[in-house]
């Protein structure tokens, strides 16, 4: 995997906001897509306002305990991630025992970008960051196949698994993970 040489990851800035937006709706819109879920238009349409608000407030003085941390490949927008405290999901299918942890989440990457190590790198550098602020333990989720089985691959069997979660045969996974186990 050759990640782009003009990578660079730095804080969410307002500047960044339009290309943070467009890679929302196109990498959750795909998301959906690959997973069969297209046509939920109303689903995916909530689920990227709610990024795009998360992503907003954590800009704003007070507005969110959530950070952003973006990829930039020849100074543009390329990917993101996020840290801050857990979401419903992991409360719910954890019954509230990771309510105190905090959430590696909004990992997404422009589709045409995908598959040259930009996710990875924003995980290296989020994790980075959280060491360097002493913090020892993260969580993650996802309710999508594909997901899922990278994250198997990269942290390893889930916390929990609930099935069925989003309907028959598709589950909801939580993972616990250790900083330190997964720095580089």
């Amino acid at each position: 995997m050759n990640r782009p040489k003009s990578l660079f990851i730095g804080s969410l800035t307002v500047d960044d906001i339009p290309e943070v937006n467009r890679i929302f709706a196109t990498a959750i819109t795909g998301a959906f897509d690959r997973e069969g879920l297209g046509h939920l238009h109303e689903e995916i349409r909530q689920e990227v306002r709610h990024k795009q608000e998360l992503a907003a407030a954590s800009l704003q003085p007070g507005g969110s305990d959530t950070e952003f941390l973006v990829a930039r490949v020849h100074g543009r927008a390329a990917g993101t991630v996020s840290f801050g405290p857990c979401g419903e999901e992991i409360r719910i299918c954890t019954a509230h025992e990771l309510d105190g942890i905090g959430e590696l989440g909004s990992l997404y990457v422009q589709p045409e970008l995908q598959g040259q190590g930009i996710g990875s790198a924003l995980i290296e550098a989020m994790l980075s960051a959280l060491a360097a602020r002493g913090i020892a333990s993260f969580c993650l989720d996802s309710g999508y196949r594909s997901a899922q089985q990278r994250w198997c691959r990269k942290f390893g069997q889930p916390y929990k698994v609930v099935e069925d979660y989003w309907g028959p045969g598709s589950p909801h996974m939580v993972w616990l993970c250790q900083v330190k186990e997964h720095l580089k």
